[in-house]
Order: C-alpha cells, then structure tokens, then sequence
C-alpha cells in the first residue's frame, strides 16, 4: 500500500473528512488529482479537476445567465410547475425508468460519512477506492489553499444575493405528531441509520445498499416525491426490505411525518435534490431535516453552482426567478453559491464541516469542446448537546 493510500485510511481512523478539505480549501488527494497544468494537453482526458476561470470566462458567464434570465416564466405557469412538480417527475421516471442517471459509485469516496466507521469499513473503501488513486496524486498535497470566502452577516458573500420569488406567502404547517423513539418503526433495531432524500430510480440507494449488505447492524431509508421512481426502487432486483424503507414523501410538506421518529438519523444524504424545490422553501427543507439527525449526525450536501454549464444552456423564457430554471419536461434546477448553503445550513443549526465549490472542466475530445461544470459540496454536523 503506498503512502497516500495508507494517509487516507489513516483519515478515516480519526473519523476525518478523508477525501476533501475544510471550507474554501482545494480537495486533497485521492479524489481531485487531475489538474491540467499544460493547456496543450487538455483534450488528453475527459475531465480536468479544480480548474480556476479567468475573469473573462467569469464575465461571459455572467453575461449569458443575465441574457438567458431576461424573460421570466409567467406567474400562472411557476404556480402550476410549484403545484404540480411531483408530475412532471413522475412522467420522467415513466420515460427514462432507471437508465438516465447512472449509479453514483463515487458516493463512498466522497462521502465515507455515509457508513458506519469501523474496520469492515475500512476493509470496503479500500476495495472500492483503491483504483481510484492516480499516480500523480501526491501533487495535490503541495497546491495552495484558497483564500476563504467572508459573509456577510445574512451568510451570503458580497457579490451575491438571498433568492427572491412570488411564493414567500406559501408556509408549511406544523408537523403532525411522529413516532416515539420506543416504538417500533422500519431499521428500529439498526444502529446506524441512513435517509436519502430525493432517491429518484435509486443511483445512490443501490451503490450504498451493496456495501451495507456486509453491515446487518446499518439501515437505509429513502424516498421520492414521485411514486413512480419509488416504484422503481422497490422492484429493483438489489432491493432489500430488511435493510431498506423506500417510501413516497414531499419533503416540503413538514405536516407529513416520516416513518421514523426524529433524531435517530447518523446520515442524511442530499444531492442533486435541493436544486428541484422552489427556493422559498429550500429553507424549511433544511431546517425539517436537522432535525431527524442525532446529535453528531451528518448532512451531506451535493448540488448544481452558479454558472455551471447547466444553467448557461437555458434558453430564455425559462427562467423563473433568480438563478432558477424550469426545462422543457417541467422539472426545475436552482444554481447555488457557496454563500447561500452557507447561510441556509448555518440557519438550520448545523456546524459546518465543508463547503466547496468544485469547478472542473468537462471534455468531450471528439468534437474538441470546453465545458466548464460546478458544483457545491458541503458537509454539515448537527452539534453535540
């Protein structure tokens, strides 16, 4: 085993973020390790990591969102995409079943929070992580930080603003009371319990259900607002009842209770999923979700950022607010800065462990295009009382 490697499980013995940073700093090794350092080689590979843009690509994007944001969707039309988002969801899952997105395999590398840590653990992402370290990793160790962002007082960095929209008047209503902690619900007996939020056809639950069938004492829950990707989940052939709830559930309706009680949860997984709910309710989401983690248990954040390749595509006339997008099957997409999930996390009570902005180039060398993709990843601790 060579040296980075044995760093990494050393990391992961301490119960450290192993594959990423703190705020504002480069990931480290084994993960991010592509850095394109001659432009003559940049059709060499399909994706360089942790690519800074220049103050002009910077302002040709700016300019686009500006461009494509001109026209906004009429209010009767964001009423019905608000009302009715669990349809086109479920029309999408209809069409594409479970072959659009493919299996998040990169889960576990990035988020080893999402199991529990002891040495079968360990054992496993070394399996499926070992090929993962690239022979000019050790480069990464040697790069400079990045200078942090500072926030304002409302968690939003200078340049940018809280996200506005029509809805603000939509508040949810009390929850309904839950289950108790001695009742007997589904993983009542597990010691570690995991909820994905937003499961989709399951790209996330199987990849994570293939690793715990080593851990019978581990549970996972997830759900969807669309039956039909629920659906998908359920009859999957990797599905395994004993040690899986898929369930349907609205996340932004706090008067549904989940079938758990509150603050049992060691992980809660969100990613790619926030983006799709209206940003006047991305907040309460959050702040209903801090609560289902146990005291130490972690919220692991992945979603689209600002300017990513995504949002310069729209056309205009789909914009519906600020940085929100609604496509042509009427599903949406909110594009994020790492000032805002900041604010919203922060809000929410939880400590933050990470929050990145992971800028990579995509290529595609056939035709010799540029795409520049941008994510926001962060990782956030409910304190321990």
């Amino acid at each position: 085993m060579n040296v980075i490697w044995r760093n990494y499980i050393c990391c992961l013995r301490q119960r450290k973020m192993p594959c990423r940073c703190h705020s504002g700093y480069h990931p480290v090794a084994p993960l991010g390790s592509r850095i394109l350092t001659d432009p003559a080689r940049v059709f060499e590979h399909n994706m360089w990591d942790h690519m800074q843009w220049s103050k002009e690509e910077e302002e040709a994007a700016r300019e686009k969102v500006e461009e494509n944001s001109a026209v906004r969707v009429i209010l009767e039309k964001q009423v019905k995409y608000e009302s009715e988002a669990s349809k086109y969801w479920d029309t999408f899952y209809k069409i594409h079943k479970n072959k659009f997105f493919k299996n998040r395999n990169w889960l576990l590398r990035e988020f080893p929070e999402i199991l529990p840590f002891d040495q079968k653990i360990e054992e496993k992402v070394e399996e499926l992580s070992c090929d993962h370290v690239k022979t000019n990793a050790a480069d990464c160790f040697s790069r400079k930080q990045e200078p942090k962002k500072h926030f304002k007082k409302n968690g939003f960095s200078d340049d940018q603003s809280q996200p506005r929209s029509d809805f603000s008047n939509m508040e949810p209503e009390e929850a309904r009371k839950g289950l108790k902690k001695t009742e007997v619900f589904p993983g009542s007996n597990a010691t570690f319990r995991i909820l994905e939020v937003g499961c989709g056809a399951g790209s996330s639950v199987f990849p994570i259900l293939n690793t715990l069938q080593t851990l019978p004492e581990s549970f996972l829950y997830c759900c969807d607002f669309a039956s039909g990707a629920v659906e998908l989940v359920k009859t999957h052939s990797s599905y395994r009842a004993a040690q899986c709830s898929a369930f349907v559930h609205d996340v932004c309706d706090d008067g549904v209770p989940y079938p758990f009680p509150d603050g049992i949860l060691d992980v809660v997984l969100l990613v790619f999923v926030l983006s799709s709910i209206h940003p006047d309710r991305m907040q309460g989401v959050v702040n209903r979700l801090a609560k289902l983690l146990k005291p130490g248990g972690m919220l692991l954040f992945r979603d689209y950022g600002r300017y990513d390749k995504t949002q310069l595509r729209f056309k205009k006339g789909h914009c519906l607010s600020e940085n929100f997008y609604v496509r042509g099957d009427g599903t949406r997409a909110y594009f994020f800065t790492q000032g805002e999930v900041h604010h919203m996390f922060h809000k929410a009570g939880l400590d933050e462990k990470q929050n990145l902005v992971d800028r990579r180039l995509q290529v595609n060398r056939k035709k010799q295009v540029k795409i520049h993709r941008v994510w926001v990843q962060g990782k956030f601790q409910k304190p321990l009382k």
